[in-house]
Order: C-alpha cells, then sequence, then structure tokens
C-alpha cells in the first residue's frame, strides 16, 4: 500500500501547487474541484474556517481519490483527528504546533506547518513536519527562502503562501521554493467554475514556463 508521503512525493513531483480553497461550500465542491484537477492540480486544501468544511473535504475525497485532499488552518489535535475521520489526508496550518504536528504523525498524515524563521521551520521538522509553509510570504521574500534552505536538510520541501500569482512565482522558484500555495488568486467565494478553472490553468501554465526556464 502506498504511504501519503508517498502520494505526497508524487503530487508534488507533477504539480507542487496546493490549492486553497477557503470559503468553499460543500455545495460547490464538486464543481469547483473538477475545475482545479482537471487543470492539473493534485494538492487540495480546504481550510477549516470554510461552511461545513469537513463536508467538503469528503466530497472531495472521494471524488478524487488519486488527489492528496485536507484541511487548512488547522489548530488543535482535535481538529486533526475530524479531519481524518472525514477522510482527509492533509494537514495544513498557518503555525507550528508540536501537538497538531504529532496527531499528524500519529494517524499518517501528510502535514505543513506554517513556519518563518529558523527556529520554527527546524522546531516543525523535529516534530514530524512532512514540508513546511512559508507564511504569510508577504513578510518574506525570496531571499529568505534562499537563506532558509542553505541551512535546512537538502530535499526539505518549502513552499511559500501568501500573495503568489502567475507573475511572481519566478522569483520564488528561482530562490529554491520547491512549490507554493495558491489561495485568493485562484479561488474565493462566488467565483464560478469557469473563473477558476481559467485561474488554475494560468496558474500551471505560468509554473511550467518556471521549470522550463
Amino acid at each position: 500500500m502506498t504511504s501519503l508521503l508517498d502520494k505526497f512525493s508524487a503530487a508534488m513531483q507533477q504539480l507542487p501547487l496546493v490549492a486553497i480553497l477557503r470559503g468553499l461550500t460543500p455545495a460547490e465542491a464538486l464543481q469547483v474541484g473538477d475545475a482545479i484537477v482537471e487543470s492539473g492540480f493534485w494538492l487540495l486544501e480546504v481550510p477549516l474556517n470554510s461552511p461545513q468544511p469537513l463536508e467538503s473535504i469528503a466530497l472531495l475525497r472521494r471524488r478524487f481519490p488519486d488527489a492528496l485532499v485536507g484541511a487548512g488552518t488547522v489548530l488543535d489535535a482535535q481538529q486533526v483527528r475530524e479531519v481524518h475521520a472525514a477522510g482527509g489526508e492533509l494537514i495544513v496550518a498557518p503555525n507550528f504546533n508540536a501537538e497538531v504536528l504529532a496527531e499528524a504523525r500519529r494517524l499518517g498524515l501528510v502535514s505543513l506547518p506554517g513556519v518563518m524563521t529558523p527556529t520554527e521551520a527546524f522546531g516543525a521538522l523535529a516534530a514530524g513536519a512532512s514540508g513546511l509553509k512559508l507564511f504569510p510570504a508577504e513578510l518574506a521574500s525570496p531571499a529568505v527562502v534562499k537563506a532558509l534552505l542553505a541551512v535546512l536538510p537538502k530535499g526539505t520541501p518549502l513552499m511559500p503562501v501568501g500573495g503568489i500569482t502567475p507573475a511572481n512565482m519566478g522569483a520564488w522558484r528561482d530562490a529554491g521554493a520547491t512549490g507554493f500555495g495558491i489561495g485568493s488568486a485562484l479561488y474565493k467565494p462566488g467565483k464560478s467554475a469557469a473563473a477558476v478553472r481559467e485561474a488554475a490553468l494560468d496558474f500551471v501554465a505560468a509554473f511550467n514556463a518556471v521549470v522550463r526556464a
């Protein structure tokens, strides 16, 4: 049986972009999910401060078994258990909380905590993080990514999140960013599935162009 870490690694190799679907409702989950997955995304995150997020996660997991689907804004161990019960496989947080990481690790889930400093980054990795979310990226810069990667264990996934657009991915990627979390530039409440698909295709094309450059 393939572990979730293997599934995460495969998704990162195919397209290391996490679709952050903050505000998604269960009624639109499948239509928006279709638009994103059909565009090439394999990593889907429904933040827990969305309406009925666990229901949306369950719907997306059943619809896209090959994608890695989970929750964002996971703030405590109980929420990790709730996401797991809904079928979620990915735990994303805006911060580093050792209890969240320990519970995710116990349940075999992929975890991406938010960090900003070397102290947080090394603490998160020691606590079992699968990768690191540099958040909010608006407070950092590509130079920060380069500096962190110079001291972090080789191969550590480091993904800036916050303010990422097709136009600015190149500078972050040049500094060594593994991938990105994409939020409101991809999806926000009220955005049609057709518009989400267009945005998703723009991000995929921009990322592929950066990789080829």
